[in-house]
């Protein structure tokens, strides 16, 4: 499917991605920008400030009609940027949860100015940036930053080179980063998308990148989705599209495979807060033996909880690669019968935006 041939039901379920791509409306991030906040005090003061603003935001975003602005350029979001502003707020909570990092539920509480934390990330590094032609019809082109290190230790993953290698790539200041994200926009990227490996661990970075930006571009954050509750709520607010990696129906899975705790309950609770934050799509892929365990859990929740409208992407192209090969029940590629009892299932729970 190509970008222009995006169905009706899922243009309407990611309405807000749409509008931002087309310049229609205001990025998250770029509203979030022209909202004044109180900088002071302490930590939990600043945290109290977050939430005071928080809770009116999604208000003041969503009674921005489309085509109120038009946006040709920077010059053209006529908002004056305050002193000090809401995104800079989230920026400076976000440095403060680098410092005790818990910016995942690995909640390692490293400074991780000085150490790394088992994510292995201590300063952000990018293996590659492109227009990725091969993601979603909804995302493509799609400027897809890739991050060294993952918070997951996956022994399937099929960008194992760059997730379990965190000293790979290059670095790359937040204010050069900035530029090339600009000029990717002016050339016709959709979106701006931090993947990796993880973005989590590089949440600071990625918040003062985008602080330097000039261009109006939506935001993807595309995650395992382990992020911590506090990342949570710094993200409502800046990101413009939740590209979710829901692997596991269930803890056992989660710890044999990924080496993750507790993976249930996080998953699921950062998932209905993300539902309520901004658009979203959801992957799942398919993984060989997994399909009771793993994939019709995962599709009666999503059902149960997020409900028929979500963009889901049912994904049969697992391969056996990195580890795989020392786990019988995932050393091969998914059945055709798998993919097919996964896909009718989905289909009889009635979702309307399978891609």
């Amino acid at each position: 499917m190509l970008p222009d041939e995006v169905s009706d039901g899922t243009r309407s379920a990611l309405k807000n991605y749409f509008a931002v791509t087309r310049d229609k409306k205001p990025s998250r991030s770029r509203v979030a920008s022209t909202v004044e906040a109180d900088g002071s005090g302490d930590i939990d003061a600043l945290w109290a400030e977050h939430e005071r603003i928080r809770g009116k935001f999604h208000d003041l975003y969503f009674e921005i009609p489309e085509d109120l602005y038009c946006i040709e350029g920077p010059e053209d979001f006529t908002h004056e940027k305050p002193p000090f502003s809401y995104l800079d707020l989230k920026l400076k909570l976000a440095d403060n949860l680098f410092e005790d990092c818990v910016l995942c539920e690995n909640r390692c509480h490293v400074n991780r100015n000085c150490e790394r934390g088992l994510c292995g990330v201590k300063n952000a590094r990018i293996t590659s940036e492109f227009m990725h032609m091969g993601e979603e019809a909804q995302l493509v082109p799609s400027h897809t930053i890739f991050f060294a290190g993952c918070n997951f230790k996956c022994v399937y993953c099929q960008n194992w080179d760059i997730s379990q290698e965190p000293g790979v790539g290059r670095a790359f200041n937040e204010k050069d980063l900035a530029a090339r994200i600009d000029e990717r926009r002016r050339r016709g990227s959709r979106n701006v998308n931090f993947v990796g490996g993880e973005p989590t661990p590089n949440l600071s970075y990625i918040m003062r990148t985008m602080s330097m930006t000039q261009e109006n571009i939506p935001v993807v954050w595309n995650s395992n989705f382990y992020m911590s509750s506090e990342t949570m709520h710094l993200l409502d607010g800046f990101a413009d599209l939740f590209l979710t990696d829901f692997k596991y129906g269930n803890d056992d899975c989660a710890m044999r495979l990924s080496g993750i705790k507790n993976y249930w309950k996080t998953v699921t609770r950062n998932h209905k807060m993300a539902w309520n934050a901004g658009d979203m799509i959801v992957r799942h892929l398919i993984l060989p033996n997994h399909v009771e365990c793993c994939s019709k859990p995962i599709l009666k929740w999503i059902s149960r909880n997020l409900g028929p409208e979500i963009v889901l992407n049912i994904m049969g192209q697992y391969r056996p690669v990195y580890r795989a090969s020392e786990h019988a029940e995932i050393s091969r590629f998914p059945f055709a019968k798998e993919v097919q009892d996964v896909v009718e299932y989905a289909e009889n729970l009635g979702f309307l935006n399978l891609i």
